[in-house]
């Protein structure tokens, strides 16, 4: 059965993250406009990897259950990284949670025991940067998560299949991806073929659509292609979606489309859940 395979060091999973930094990223997201989509999808991506460090974590110890990609596209397509892990494909782990690029002290609100709210400053460590400008070459981010992902296959044959998860805001502009996505969704280990999972992000008001079964509800062209370019879930995300309170369906795809931030969030937290750790 696919999608099965048991997680441990020497069988490690990935995550290859492709993020759109076009320049319509600049623009606000949200109902107060107070926040730009690029800031919201960099927070998301930095508070993802430090959600991926900490379940990595035992004692004192990270263990390299995970490796991590991230590119961005704006313009050209390039690595996500930047300082130590600058150009690098794939990394461990335990070499993110060493090499953050920085890190800030932000202020969180919580609950001061009350009734109230108290802010309380914690550490934010930064891996990805802001950027938007320039075009959206969504094919050639593709295409270069082909690339990456078939040599990790290569790599790891008996592992659980990666996921590679697509963070976009509008249309490409260096023609249709579909077959690129196709191409990725063929390669795979002995467990699975890769999962491609797409995210469209937006300002609309429109109330987004999370894990489609079919196109019903997709008003427009870009939307039913991103739709049939992404992974149908196997059976252990169906159940976590279903968990989170989402109507799935054993032919439900990795897809959402109009998405606010809570949406983008809680997409990127179900898309990346695993089995357990050994």
């Amino acid at each position: 059965m696919p999608y099965t395979a048991e997680i441990n060091r020497s069988k490690p999973t990935a995550f290859f993250f492709l993020i759109d930094q076009s320049g319509s990223m600049d623009d606000p997201w949200g109902m107060d406009g107070t926040k730009r989509k690029c800031d919201a999808v960099a927070d998301a991506i930095n508070r993802l990897l430090s959600t991926l460090v900490i379940r990595c974590a035992k004692g004192e110890d990270v263990r390299d259950y995970f490796q991590v990609g991230v590119i961005g596209y704006g313009g050209s397509v390039k690595s996500g990284f930047k300082g130590a892990l600058a150009g690098r494909q794939f990394v461990p782990i335990s070499e993110v949670a060493d090499n953050p690029l920085r890190v800030e002290q932000r202020t969180r609100k919580e609950d001061d025991g009350a009734g109230g709210l108290v802010e309380r400053m914690v550490r934010f460590p930064v891996w990805f940067e802001v950027d938007a400008s320039g075009s959206t070459p969504m094919r050639e981010a593709i295409e270069t998560a082909h690339g990456a992902v078939k040599a990790w296959c290569e790599l790891y044959p008996l592992s659980y299949p990666p996921a590679v998860i697509n963070i976009s805001d509008g249309e490409p502009t260096d023609g249709d991806p579909s077959r690129a996505a196709a191409a990725l969704k063929e390669v795979g280990t002995n467990d699975g073929k890769v999962l491609f999972f797409n995210i469209h992000i937006s300002s609309s008001s429109k109330r987004p659509v999370e894990f489609p079964d079919s196109q019903m509800g997709l008003a427009d062209e870009f939307a039913q292609r991103l739709f049939e370019m992404s992974s149908v879930l196997p059976p252990r995300l169906v159940d976590e979606a279903r968990k989170e309170g989402f109507a799935v369906s054993e032919k439900s795809r990795g897809f959402a489309f109009n998405a606010d931030l809570r949406a983008l969030v809680q997409f990127l937290d179900i898309g990346t859940r695993t089995a357990e750790l050994r």
